[in-house]
């Protein structure tokens, strides 16, 4: 094992250039406290955060029992993003679990929406009631309840603040990668984000992407799709294997306000465009799908051959979005028998197709396809 080249004296000086860059405090505040915040907009929970409240009524129930038995709670971190305005980054589920105990559910906040408690398994007596059938005791027993909340003040680095809510994961529910990426790398920066979820609305994108799974969709598996293409169009000699942590590399080197990487956004957006266009016009909502012996669609979406067909049509993407109506034709007849190949089934179907060699392939063998229709 190689050892660092750095001296003692060096490694110490960046560590301490590191910590000096990070502004915390620590506060106990009760959940009435939280609560009035809340309800002042003095502690936010941003619109990226609340569509991910997803703990079931019955494990808010059990969160909300916890506190009526005055058990230990994980703290909280929240983020100063001006001056005594807190955005909540970690705590989400216990927030939001004791707001709609309190009448005030994340996602319903134009009406009062009280939870019934339910499955209390240490105290069944609750079964049924709600914040307003408590005894007055034990309501101000839980306005009163303590919980430690972590600041990041506003003075610390951005990219640090990034980090440290990448590396949390205290009583969360378990998030897909892209809701990952969307809730952590906006703390880098809001542009490369903001940019994925405008464009995973392309009316051209949705229409091929029809075959992907509503529960897919609502884990912002679209706009992972999106980050996909962008990332093995501008970036596939870094990929090797691991399409998670590619993707998560590649969105944070885009959008690090430090040290971005290029990212033409017109450009890339109009490229973008005519490659959904000419796909939805070639084979619309079966574009992604994989086919059976007789050649019809199956019906179910496949990440490989979303793959193969993005990035294996863009040597050819300016002659497809511009041609006529024969070059159309013969580009529709030569995508319908690509998928009926066996070679083409073989590299598309099964496991283990995930690695750098077998990306290459695919997408090689739809360019030489294409460009055999398009002489």
């Amino acid at each position: 094992m190689s050892k660092s080249r750095v001296s003692p004296a060096e490694l110490i000086a960046s560590i301490d250039s590191k910590i000096s860059r990070v502004r915390t405090r620590a506060l106990d505040v009760s959940f009435n406290e939280l609560y009035d915040m809340h309800e002042s907009k003095e502690l936010i929970i941003n619109p990226d955060f609340q569509r991910l409240f997803r703990w079931s009524e019955a494990k808010q129930s059990q969160f909300v029992e916890s506190l009526i038995l005055e058990l230990p709670i994980p703290p909280i971190y929240v983020i100063e993003v001006e001056d005594g305005i807190y955005e909540l980054i970690d705590g989400l589920q216990r927030i939001s679990s004791y707001l709609h105990f309190r009448g005030r559910h994340p996602e319903q906040r134009d009406s009062e929406h009280f939870l019934r408690l339910t499955e209390c398994d240490v105290l069944p007596e609750l079964a049924g009631l709600t914040y307003g059938d408590l005894p007055q005791a034990i309501q101000i027993k839980l306005k009163r309840h303590f919980i430690r909340m972590e600041v990041l003040r506003r003075e610390s680095d951005n990219r640090l603040r990034y980090h440290m809510f990448k590396r949390l994961n205290t009583g969360g529910e378990l998030l897909s990668p892209q809701e990952m990426r969307n809730c952590t790398i906006r703390l880098l920066g809001t542009t490369f984000n903001d940019f994925l979820k405008r464009i995973a609305k392309n009316p051209d994108f949705v229409s091929c992407m029809t075959q992907l799974t509503d529960e897919k969709r609502a884990q912002m598996y679209m706009e992972e799709y999106a980050l996909r293409f962008f990332a093995i169009k501008n970036n596939a000699s870094a990929y090797v294997k691991e399409i998670g942590d590619f993707l998560t590399e590649y969105m944070e080197a885009v959008s690090d306000p430090e040290r971005p990487a290029a990212f033409a956004y017109e450009k890339e957006e109009n490229v973008f465009n005519q490659t959904f266009r000419v796909l939805n016009e070639a084979l619309g909502e079966s574009a992604f799908s994989g086919v059976n012996k007789q050649g019809t669609p199956m019906g179910y979406f496949s990440a490989l051959h979303f793959e193969a067909l993005t990035l294996g049509i863009q040597r050819h993407l300016a002659r497809l979005a511009n041609g006529d109506r024969s070059l159309k034709t013969r580009f529709r007849t030569a995508l319908s028998d690509l998928k009926s190949d066996a070679a083409f089934q073989k590299m598309t179907k099964g496991g283990g197709k995930n690695y750098a060699a077998a990306l290459r392939q695919r997408i090689e063998f739809v360019e030489k396809r294409v460009a055999a229709c398009l002489r």
